[in-house]
């Protein structure tokens, strides 16, 4: 079922995109074999049930003649100014949902409003010809988009400026590099004159340095110009920064539309749980070896119902652990993940336990979360001890397996809402005026 969040959506906003039960069906298998009496070959052996003559050796016969739903019954709403994230697995219909508002297909049910004129980049070089230079696909891509040669010369300057590669712009693009031709092809389609940019993953090609510039290209194109801007990456930190909004598609349907954390939460397959008591002893370990002689059984908070706590609060919880033989001086740490899993902090318990073989013990513990901002994070305890090379060396290790939720709280941060994309996880203490 599609999970919706209305306060995500700005109704006050021009509709730039509407789509109402969108579908597109393909059909799986070969569809032609190439001339007339190999297709009817093969259909007069399917009609028998018989094995197609024509079909490679190893080919699964169960798929010809199949379809396949590569969207089923898309609902969407985007509006004028909006930058939209669309993120899901493989396959589960992103780059096809694109392709059709591109109208590089057409859909097979369904129907697509669009308000304003599209660039697109669905893959690097989409577009452009390899024959003819960087400074005629420019023409090239502006002439598609309807636009005159008065106003492409007006742009060209700032395009090839933002391409970086004016070295090269009057050499054919097919000696360009991959990351030569995002970088044109993203100049191109993110200054010419149209109102919808639509991204498909291209820019994992480019360097670090030019992704950074794109993102805060598209994030001017969509608050300060009010262009619309469709976003699809599996670059979840991309996402964060750029996208208002975000929609996770799984098996040709939107599952969910809403908050962009929420929406990273899901796809991550990191619905965050915070039950009072967590069984470690069941969970599932990391594939990496471990040292034998202690174990951690079981976590539990102490000072609230859940694993729930309002901002600045001790976190006071009690971890269990079994010996199978006599252990002395373990330590102890917990590692602070996003729901993404990126570290945020890390909580470290030196020299805690002792534990003879056979013995399990309850070890209350408390850990300063006071720097910790509003928000779901993961934690990962451990047990290790440090060798004579200082390496850690990990008794137990259990990845992602506590949820921690900080709420915020009347007066933090004076009520201001804290913004984690742009500000990180950890509130530093406030800074001091030292005027006398």
């Amino acid at each position: 079922m599609s999970k919706e969040n209305n306060t995500m959506v700005q109704t006050n906003r021009p509709i730039a995109i509407k789509a109402t039960s969108v579908k597109k069906r393909y059909r799986l298998g070969q569809i032609g074999g190439g001339t007339l009496t190999g297709d009817l070959q093969s259909w007069w052996a399917r009609v028998r049930g018989k094995e197609d003559p024509n079909t490679k050796i190893g080919t699964d016969q169960r798929l010809v003649g199949q379809t396949f739903m590569a969207l089923n019954g898309i609902d969407l709403t985007v509006y004028q100014g909006e930058a939209l994230g669309i993120i899901g697995g493989n396959g589960a219909g992103k780059s096809t949902f694109l392709k059709l508002l591109s109208r590089v297909t057409a859909p097979t049910e369904g129907e697509i409003d669009i308000n304003g004129r599209i660039t697109s980049m669905l893959e690097v070089g989409t577009g452009f010809h390899g024959e003819m230079t960087g400074r005629e696909n420019v023409y090239l891509n502006g002439a598609i988009l309807g636009m005159t040669k008065a106003e492409i010369d007006a742009k060209m300057e700032e395009i090839i400026e933002f391409s970086e590669v004016r070295e090269f712009i009057d050499t054919p693009v097919k000696r360009y590099s991959s990351g030569m031709y995002v970088k044109l092809a993203f100049s191109v389609a993110a200054h010419l004159d149209s109102e919808i940019m639509i991204m498909d993953e291209v820019l994992a090609v480019g360097d670090m340095a030019f992704q950074r510039k794109c993102l805060e290209r598209m994030r001017r194109a969509a608050k300060d110009e009010g262009r619309t801007v469709l976003y699809v990456s599996h670059n979840m930190n991309t996402i964060r920064q750029l996208c208002d909004r975000c929609i996770v598609l799984d098996k040709g349907k939107i599952i969910f539309s809403g908050g962009v954390e929420e929406a990273i939460e899901l796809y991550m397959g990191k619905a965050i749980d915070c039950p009072k008591r967590v069984d470690l002893a069941k969970a599932a370990r990391p594939h990496h070896k471990c040292k034998d002689g202690i174990k951690l059984t079981a976590a539990e908070i102490v000072n609230a119902d859940e694993w729930r706590i309002k901002v600045g609060d001790k976190l006071r919880y009690n971890i269990t652990v079994k010996a199978t033989k006599d252990m002395e001086n373990v330590c102890f740490k917990t590692r602070v993940m996003t729901a993404d899993e990126n570290s945020v902090s890390l909580f470290l318990a030196p020299n805690l336990i002792t534990c003879k073989a056979g013995e399990e013990i309850e070890i209350p513990l408390e850990a300063d979360t006071s720097q910790l901002v509003p928000g779901k994070y993961l934690l990962t305890p451990a047990l290790y001890d440090i060798n004579e090379f200082g390496e850690m060396m990990f008794f137990d290790h259990v990845h992602a397996s506590i949820g921690l939720e900080v709420e915020t709280k009347l007066g933090f941060c004076s009520n201001m809402k804290w913004d984690q994309r742009w500000w990180g996880n950890i509130k530093l203490p406030d800074i001091v005026d030292l005027r006398k």
